[in-house]
């Protein structure tokens, strides 16, 4: 079965989360710098079997689109022209850096380890694919 891809967008890292082959568990996989990211998408996607990437919505607290939204959209405008037959899905990105940075605390990470925003980033990614993969469900 092809894995499902998901990615915490942002301008200066994107975080990025992957599924097993059997679309059950959600991983961290890295963060890199967002400029760099189209072309590692190329490179994994000719490595690895996709069958869709979720990307986040960033949305505000009362369901309206937040500051950054509209260089998400701009960035699912660019992957969709550069990968067309790949599958994207927008999932609601709220409350994941929080998630994200309790997990950390609740994993016994230092003060310091916690002030790695890519690792924020990552875990983000898998949040928000672990999400998607527990509604998904049947």
């Amino acid at each position: 079965m092809p894995r499902i891809l998901s990615i915490d967008y942002g301008q200066k890292r994107t975080g990025i989360a992957v599924t097993d082959e059997m679309q059950i568990i959600a991983s961290g996989l890295t963060t890199i710098p967002t400029n760099t990211l189209i072309d590692f998408l190329k490179d994994y996607f000719a490595k690895e079997k996709v069958e869709a990437v979720l990307i986040g919505e960033p949305k505000q607290m009362n369901g309206q689109p937040s500051e950054s939204a509209s260089i998400v959209k701009g960035f699912v405008t660019h992957f969709s022209n550069i990968f067309p037959e790949m599958k994207v899905v927008r999932v609601d990105e709220r409350f994941t850096s929080k998630m994200a940075f309790q997990t950390m605390i609740d994993s016994g990470l230092s003060k310091k380890q916690r002030q790695n925003k890519g690792l924020i980033d990552e875990i983000s990614a898998t949040i928000m694919l672990q999400d998607y993969l527990s509604s998904n469900r049947f």
